[in-house]
């Protein structure tokens, strides 16, 4: 992405919003530089009238002046800063928001592919360095940069040939900045990697931490974690070696101006050709000139920074999903419920050469509850995917009572279906608002309802705040059996008229297990219902059963029907009976 259209698009998108403010800081920077430069030529007065003239009319009138000067630019400084932290921190909160928008919105496909650590060092990370371009670099622009126009002025007034020889420090200064400049935003991405990485590692540490306990792995997390953290400290070093890399070729140029300008000014004195008060007054506007060159030579550092952050943002921000909400589309209008899968393929983007899902044609019956049977890996759960349309297929359709749910509203059809998976998500919140979470209009008579239907309530009765308990993150405070149930909360509080059953019972005891069953046959009363189970004990009674292998439909038929005609079918059969 090329600079200027990275500029324009922050500028459209996030600081144009704020340019009253933002002018409003340029007119204090205004101020900052007039002030600073009036300092530096009040000394030509001062030296002549005062030290060497002896006028005692203005003994007090040019230090109170000073100490106006001194005293406008501190408190416009205050307010220049101040403004643009403001206005830094709200574009901060924009992209943020933005960000994690199109994080919620993006497709399935693109989270799975996406790993979480490097996600937050980019909401973190590079959204901080996009604040700091606002904060610090554009507001040194401003200041900085008028301070320094300000000063040459005064610089020029005193006398025009030490002043040539003095900016000639500036063009060396811009040059070292630009070439400083290019290193800086390549190791600020190798810092952003390094930082994600990190961040990786602990969301790692944090899901297996039981793991590493149990086999004993301590020591070696240790050394990875050192290992980790080295590397994000050598990326940061090396930043910080890039930034303060100015600071000795800075020195070095300022010394060598100054000690010419001695020399030159010296030989100016003796012929008559400037005084000492244009002298020390021209010394003055080139010493408090040294500052604002030295922070606009770190500034062209931060704006690398910012838009080599703002290269990785944007493509985030601007990632369009192919799954389309269709909110244009027409409301899906359920009657039977018949859903019928033609002619499907599937691969996902990230390994396109093998089909998950090949040639798949079926019908699931309206009000009827279908089975679908297969090895692990054989595309059960991404064709259950397919209905509420996670995933888009590769070729060919799926209709709902003969509507093309390509073609209908996304909102209307998800609204149709509820989905009990055997990796249960929870949010880190009460009971009752994981519940809640599948109906937000839910009355509390609503969803206590759900949870007797589910067999939860026995279990949140005797926690220790019932329905208010915090149950931690993903539900860390309960068991495999309890999370599900809360699941299965969801899918009767929603009552849709299409349930996918994704080893919605994997979780729970025998016991659990035949009350859920029975909770479970009130749920799918004369709806249509999909069901994946390694337990073939809970699909006896299914309608039809889909015997899937290699992302292909092997057999179909009832379960009496399967035992003599599916070989595969048979073998699962019999493998339960064996460990039962």
């Amino acid at each position: 992405m090329i600079k200027s259209n990275i500029f324009k698009r922050l500028y459209r998108d996030y600081t144009g919003k704020f340019i009253g403010k933002i002018l409003l800081a340029v007119f204090f920077s205004i101020i900052v530089a007039a002030s600073t430069s009036a300092t530096a030529w009040l000394l030509d007065p001062a030296i002549e009238k005062i030290f060497i003239n002896k006028d005692q009319t203005l003994i007090i009138l040019i230090p109170i002046a000073i100490i106006i000067a001194f005293s406008a630019k501190g408190i416009s400084l205050y307010y220049a800063k101040l403004i643009m932290i403001n206005v830094s921190e709200e574009v901060k909160k924009m992209l943020q928001i933005d960000m994690l928008q199109s994080f919620i919105k993006a497709d399935t496909e693109i989270i799975d592919n996406k790993h979480s650590g490097k996600y937050i060092s980019n909401l973190n990370f590079d959204v901080g360095q996009i604040t700091k371009l606002l904060s610090e670099a554009y507001l040194s622009i401003f200041k900085d940069g008028l301070t320094l126009l300000g000063l040459i002025c005064v610089m020029f007034f005193q006398n025009w040939k030490l002043s040539l020889i003095a900016i000639i420090m500036i063009p060396l200064a811009t040059i070292t900045a630009r070439i400083l400049g290019k290193r800086m935003g390549k190791v600020s991405t190798q810092a952003q990697e390094k930082s994600g990485d990190l961040n990786r590692y602990l969301i790692d540490l944090f899901k297996n931490h039981k793991i590493i306990k149990i086999f004993q792995r301590e020591h070696f997390e240790e050394n990875r974690s050192e290992k980790f953290v080295n590397d994000l400290k050598e990326k940061s070093a090396k930043i910080a070696a890039v930034y303060i890399r100015s600071a000795p070729i800075m020195e070095i140029l300022t010394g060598i101006m100054i000690a010419i300008l001695i020399f030159y000014s010296g030989k100016l004195i003796i012929n008559g050709e400037i005084g000492i008060n244009n002298f020390f007054s021209f010394l003055a506007a080139m010493m408090l000139a040294y500052q604002p060159v030295k922070t606009l030579t770190k500034v062209n550092l931060a704006i690398s920074q910012g838009f080599a952050a703002a290269e990785r943002i944007l493509p985030i921000i601007d990632n369009q999903n192919e799954i389309s909400l269709n909110e244009q589309g027409d409301k899906l209008n359920i009657v039977e419920g018949d859903i019928v899968l033609d002619k499907i393929n599937f691969a996902y983007k990230s390994n396109p050469e093998n089909k998950v899902l090949q040639d798949m044609s079926l019908k699931f019956t309206g009000g009827k509850m279908t089975a679908l049977v297969g090895h692990s890996g054989s595309g059960k759960s991404t064709l259950l995917n397919m209905i509420p349309r996670i995933y888009m297929p590769t070729s060919g359709n799926i209709y709902f009572d003969n509507q093309d749910i390509s073609k209908v509203n996304l909102a209307s059809l998800r609204n149709q279906i509820s989905i009990v998976d055997q990796n249960t998500t929870l949010f880190d919140d009460t009971v009752f608002n994981n519940i809640k979470y599948a109906r937000p209009d839910a009355d509390k008579k609503d969803i206590l309802e759900a949870a007797k239907l589910s067999m939860s309530d026995e279990f949140i009765n005797n926690l220790e705040n019932g329905y208010e308990t915090m149950i931690g993150e993903n539900g860390v405070k309960l068991s495999g059996g309890e999370k599900q149930r809360l699941s299965i909360a969801r899918a009767f509080l929603k009552n849709s008229r299409i349930i996918l059953l994704d080893e919605a019972t994997s979780s729970l005891d025998s016991e659990t297990e035949e009350k859920i069953q029975k909770a479970l046959e009130k749920l799918t009363i004369n709806k249509t219902t999909i069901v994946i189970a390694h337990r073939l004990s809970t699909i006896l009674n299914s309608d039809n059963i889909y015997v899937i292998d290699s992302g292909k439909i092997i057999e179909s038929g009832k379960h009496e029907e399967l035992l003599e005609q599916s070989k595969i079918y048979k073998n699962f059969y019999q493998r339960q009976i064996k460990h039962h």
